[in-house]
């Protein structure tokens, strides 16, 4: 395939417009579909509130907000695209009746990618006759600013699809990572969610609040895990022997903690518990402001590593 100019974004909720945004300020012609109504200003709006963002990061020097083409209906959103960003709300009935829907309006050498956190790629397949060309794009929240995306593809991918998706994403700024088996949350959600359900437990038993479990991740190993990942931290934390001596050290430890981890169920109850909890720590500031303050953190975070060397990706 010749290099991808032209893309097309299926949905333009949060995921669909921050993908947006992130395709134009690489200078790519987007076409985007949503068919609910004032989607068009709600787009242009979040394009024209994040822009400055991606400005402060050097990511709109060959970027043109005004390569915006929107569409009422899928098809002609498709028609030219050499990508596909499907960002569709996560009903695989919904997915599945608009692949059957664009598939024959598509070029021959597309690739469809979906942002499908909670669906498998193998349930969304069945919405094609053939979905060789058709992998799993998954990003993180806004996927303008955080640069994973986790891509699965299984024996009905195309050859050269996968690496055509990784090229792609890695010219527009993304991290990929592969994952080699289909496994319900893919990778990073599934460490979230593990860390998510200690947290909860903490506050469920009373250990601590809401507010000092949030304030011992980003305080504490939250700056780590932004520089690096758990396993090149522990390798780190015992010297010279690195992760061998690290667990020779410290397994039984962590045998002992991971033995009293909790088990929870999310309540209405505990999740109104949670929901007081984050109000009280947010000093009743609201999701926008919260939202503008993370991201400004976000970008100063991404600017600080660009100061320095990246030999481990």
């Amino acid at each position: 395939m010749s290099e991808i100019k032209q893309v097309a974004v299926l949905g333009a909720g949060v995921i669909g417009s921050s993908w947006t945004t992130l395709f134009l300020s690489a200078g790519l012609r987007v076409h985007v579909y949503d068919p609910a109504p004032k989607s068009e200003q709600r787009l242009k709006n979040y394009v024209e509130v994040a822009w400055p963002t991606l400005e402060a990061l050097n990511m709109t020097e060959k970027g043109n907000p005004d390569n915006l083409q929107i569409y009422t209906t899928a098809n002609q959103a498709v028609g030219q695209a050499q990508f596909v960003q499907e960002c569709v709300p996560e009903r695989l009935d919904l997915k599945c009746s608009l692949f059957k829907e664009i598939e024959t309006h598509l070029r021959p050498d597309a690739v469809i990618a979906s942002s499908a956190s909670g669906l498998m790629l193998s349930e969304m397949q069945g919405g094609w006759k053939n979905p060789s060309r058709f992998l799993l794009g998954h990003p993180f929240n806004p996927p303008h600013l955080i640069p994973l995306v986790e891509l699965v593809t299984n024996s009905k991918t195309a050859d050269g699809v996968l690496e055509i998706a990784e090229q792609f994403y890695k010219r527009i700024g993304k991290i990929t990572i592969r994952v080699n088996r289909e496994v319900p949350a893919h990778v990073a959600n599934r460490l979230q969610a593990a860390l998510w359900r200690e947290a909860i437990s903490l506050v469920e038993n009373g250990v601590t609040s809401v507010e000092d479990v949030d304030k011992a991740v980003w305080a504490g190993p939250g700056l780590r895990w932004a520089a690096m990942g758990p396993h090149m931290l522990f390798h780190l934390g015992a010297g010279p022997g690195g992760l061998r001596e690290f667990c020779n050290r410290y397994s039984d430890s962590f045998r002992r903690w991971w033995d009293d981890l909790g088990e929870v169920e999310l309540t209405q109850d505990l999740a109104k518990s949670l929901y007081d909890g984050v109000i009280e720590e947010g000093r009743e500031a609201t999701t926008e402001e919260l939202s503008e303050k993370r991201d400004a953190m976000i970008v100063g975070f991404l600017q600080s590593r660009k100061l320095l060397s990246k030999p481990f990706g």
